[in-house]
């Protein structure tokens, strides 16, 4: 038997769950901040949990990076004999059943590059506590299912750090010698300590109020960089909006008397929910017409809500492990789908939400890091906040509602308060809390949070003329996983409806039932294969399946090319009309993906020209909708669908896509490019924001012409635009080819100081189609507006590269691979998060074409077998080379 190495970093497992040893009641807080070290003090009363199954158990306090300056219990300082610390904890073996302890350690906040625990960032002192990171502020019981009552007391100088804020509410402040002044916060409820925060700097307020429906007034403010303080009015405006549809939607109103929102530049996440006291990566807060697209405007919309939500599903109710961090992350991610929903185009937003899904968690789903919304193990937390556990979290959540109705969830989710307000609670939890409030069976519903993978309904149609009557076959199959080959049937929800030869919808009655139901039916598939039939069915349908994308699923359904283009047209359901264009551009795709790996044409088919052209011509469509119905698949997703990946071939095929649709449908694409101009200033408002989308996808089509007159026309845009939408989307459509060198500088001189306009320019150059990108990036890399230490500037530029440039990631000299595997071991002695986030990039390579596979492997490899890698990154390569 093969020796096991120690150094191994070891899976934590969620069958090993145990309680804490002793539970946490107050915490206070004493930070002393200065520039080259911070003082911490702490002071906890704390109790022996009696859920604990060792009575004698000896307290072990979770800390990384610490000096330990004194420990006092009971007011009794202990000597180095009566305590022991490592790299990752200290422990005291002879506890009392109830005691005060007192901690005093010495941290490095200026020197912090992970950007978890407390950092610098501009001079200013920021913290990121989640997943792990409180830890590396004092010694602690890390973990969410310790949730105490925290008093804060900040020290610092006057001068450099005049605003001074953490969690709950401000109860005093005052100053004290040598310029120095304090301010003490109290927060009255219960929190685990991943939920802490503390910000001291030089911060510029907006400030307003919002009176709740029970008529309590609230103070809101974002604190951001003084120079962006007129970048913040679409985020308050968000705050508000999404304060008011939470009372409406689900009864809950906001419980401190101040909510905060503070911006910085250098974070790890796109924002963090603590308590009061949210920070926010600047990409989610800072916004105005010039600087930021209607993707911004939107992003950030979606994110202050998701934020502000979180104060119910995550803060108030909070995981009891991390193993269940969908219960908050996946629940949080719905609602900001709905609110989202809500403000603006339904069918939109869901669609988007699907395209996401599509190409980043059905790839996880596929992959080596394939896992269930609820892990079985892991071995870095922070490589499971994923799109598994976020977006296919939301979609467990969704299915909730879509077989219990809106009221019904709403039942569920009152109960789920009413029972959990203030506890740290599990999964299983949640599923109760929807089963009990409508006595619906949600046992086999479990299975979506313990199996891993993307399950495939193949359903079949067979209609009976002389019965009347349309019986549906489905069956249920998911492939294997790592760690799970064999799959249990799911629980799953398929709504549809069926479509006559007009393309309307037919009434529905099942068999047994007395009456026809008009519209969408919900069918519950619970069995690996069962019938479903459909009486006084006048003529043969054609099923309009998976309505609203109802469940987190493959669809097999043999349609006929006349059936799409019937669906395209007709269908009363946005998403499936969207489905139905894109199934028929998928088969084309793969169509020519094949006849370029063969050297052959790569025309395209009639129908499918004349269905794009229909759509194009049709004025009662939302304009948004026809956006998404033209917008073809991403490189990265039509990879996902081979069996054998030929970057060359994908790219190949999907510029003949796009360059024959551009030929073919020229007048159209100019008239609606003519007819969509903005009339008067920008607005950002659904109307306007569908008309530039459009618009602006019309525009990307005639550059792919490469002529003068059609460049011309982006060339023009680019120099008129009055709005960031409009300039990006010329610029893209300029950035392939040679006469878009002098925008790209024209709008890096212009935009120089904008942090975040800067990004936009480094990840359109990372994506560009041209050759030599992996050279491009490597000088960008030395660019004066671009810093390895700022997940920004990495995300933009190195992480666009390596997740959304297939071609020139996966050019077939390596240079990619050996890019790839520097950066990534660069980034790892700064911040392990990011290191982690980058190496996802390999989580494909064993589907690629041999010649590449070897070289990515060899890339891999030398990742793998760098001494002091991270188990941030130890995970993910590990895994990849399983």
């Amino acid at each position: 038997m093969a020796k096991l190495d120690v150094n191994t970093p070891q899976p934590i497992q969620l069958k090993d769950y145990t309680p804490p040893a002793f539970l946490i009641d107050k915490v206070d807080l004493t930070f002393d901040l200065d520039e080259d070290h911070s003082r911490v003090s702490s002071r906890l009363v704390l109790h022996r949990n009696p859920d604990h199954p060792d009575a004698r158990a000896p307290l072990t306090l979770d800390g990384k990076e610490l000096t330990l300056e004194s420990v006092k219990l009971d007011g009794e300082i202990l000597d180095g004999s009566r305590y022991q610390t490592d790299a990752e904890s200290l422990t005291i073996a002879a506890m009392p059943d109830n005691a005060i302890l007192e901690i005093v350690t010495v941290i490095h906040p200026e020197t912090n590059t992970s950007l978890n625990g407390l950092y610098r960032s501009g001079g200013n002192f920021y913290t990121q506590c989640e997943a792990e990171g409180f830890r590396k502020i004092t010694y602690y019981l890390d973990r969410p299912d310790v949730m105490a009552r925290f008093t804060t007391t900040i020290v610092a100088d006057k001068n450099k750090w005049p605003v001074l804020l953490s969690n709950g509410n401000r109860v005093g402040e005052g100053t004290l010698d040598r310029n120095r002044h304090w301010v003490k916060w109290v927060d009255p409820f219960k929190k685990p300590a991943y939920l802490f925060a503390l910000v001291g700097g030089k911060l510029s307020r907006l400030a307003d109020r919002y009176t709740t429906s029970s008529g309590r007034e609230v103070a809101l403010e974002i604190w951001v960089e003084p120079a962006d303080l007129d970048k913040c009015d679409h985020a308050m405006a968000s705050l508000k909006k999404s304060m008011l549809w939470d009372e409406q939607r689900f009864g809950l109103e906001y419980d401190l008397d101040t909510y905060m929102i503070v911006a910085v530049g250098d974070f790890n996440m796109g924002a963090m929910e603590n308590k009061g006291l949210n920070i926010f990566n600047t990409k989610y807060v800072l916004a105005r017409s010039d600087t930021a697209t209607d993707v911004d405007f939107d992003g950030i919309e979606a994110v202050i809500a998701h934020e502000y939500f979180h104060n119910w599903t995550g803060n108030r109710v909070t995981c009891r492990d991390w193993f269940q961090l969908s219960l908050k992350e996946g629940l949080t991610v719905f609602r900001d789908q709905e609110f989202s929903a809500d403000m603006g185009s339904a069918p939109v937003q869901r669609i988007e939400a699907v395209r996401t899904l599509r190409t980043h968690q059905f790839a996880e789903d596929a992959g080596p890091m394939a896992h269930p919304i609820r892990p079985e193990s892991y071995i870095e937390i922070n490589n499971f906040y994923t799109v598994t556990v976020y977006e296919k979290g939301a979609e467990v959540v969704r299915m909730y509602q879509t077989l219990l109705g809106r009221d019904g969830f709403r039942r569920g989710m009152d109960l789920y308060f009413k029972r959990h307000d203030g506890q740290a609670v599990t999964c299983d939890d949640f599923r109760a809390a929807m089963a009990d409030a409508n006595d619906y069976d949600l046992n086999q519903f479990a299975r979506w949070y313990s199996q891993a993978g993307t399950p495939t309904l193949s359903v079949r149609g067979q209609y009976d003329a002389a019965a009347a009557s349309y019986t549906l076959t489905v069956s249920q199959t998911c492939p294997a996983t790592p760690g799970q080959g064999e799959k249990l049937p799911m629980h799953i929800p398929l709504a549809l409806g069926l479509l006559g030869p007009d393309g309307a919808d037919l009434p529905l009655q099942l068999a047994g039932e007395q009456e026809a139901l008009a519209g969408t039916r919900v069918l519950s598939v619970q069995e690996a294969s069962q019938s479903f039939t459909f009486i006084n069915v006048p003529v043969a349908p054609v099923p309009s399946l998976l309505r609203n994308f109802s469940a987190p699923v493959k669809l097999d359904f043999p349609y006929s090319r006349a059936q799409l283009a019937l669906q395209m047209a007709h269908d009363s359901d946005a998403f499936c009309r969207w489905e139905a264009g894109q199934t028929m551009m998928l088969q084309d795709l793969q169509t020519l993906i094949e006849a370029a790996r063969a050297g052959g044409e790569l025309g395209l088919k009639d129908d499918f020209v004349s269905a794009m052209r229909q759509v194009l011509a049709d004025d009662a469509l939302d304009p948004a909708l026809v956006a998404l119905m033209l917008t073809l698949p991403a490189e990265t997703y039509l990879a996902d669908q081979q069996s054998e990946i030929d970057p060359d071939a994908i790219r190949a095929a999907r510029e003949a896509m796009k360059l024959g649709l551009a030929r073919a449908l020229r007048s159209e694409f100019k008239a609606v490019y003519s007819r969509l101009q903005d009339q008067g200033a920008y607005r950002f408002d659904a109307q306007s924001v569908a008309r530039r989308s459009l618009k602006n996808v019309a525009l990307s089509y005639l550059a792919e012409l490469d002529e003068p007159a059609m460049l011309e026309l982006a060339e023009q845009q680019f120099a008129r635009a009055d709005n960031m939408t409009d300039s990006q989307a010329a610029l893209t459509g300029l950035v392939n080819w040679a006469e878009g060198d002098a925008a790209l500088a024209g709008f890096a001189a212009k935009w120089a100081e904008e942090a975040l306009v800067m990004d936009k320019w480094f990840t359109l150059q990372a994506i560009s189609r041209r050759l030599g990108t992996v050279a491009k990036v490597k000088a960008l890399m030395q660019h004066p507006a671009f810093a390895l230490t700022n997940p920004n500037k990495v995300r933009a530029l190195v992480g666009a590269f390596l997740h959304s440039n297939l071609a020139g990631f996966h050019a077939a000299d390596g240079s990619g691979y050996e890019f790839a595997a520097d950066t990534i071991l660069a980034v790892d002695k700064l911040n392990p998060q990011m290191a982690a986030r980058l190496a996802g990039c390999f989580n494909r390579w064993k589907k690629l074409e041999p010649g590449r596979r070897a070289g990515m492997r060899s890339a891999l490899e030398r990742v793998a077998a760098h001494a002091g890698l991270s188990r941030d990154v130890y995970e993910i390569v590990s895994k990849n080379l399983q």
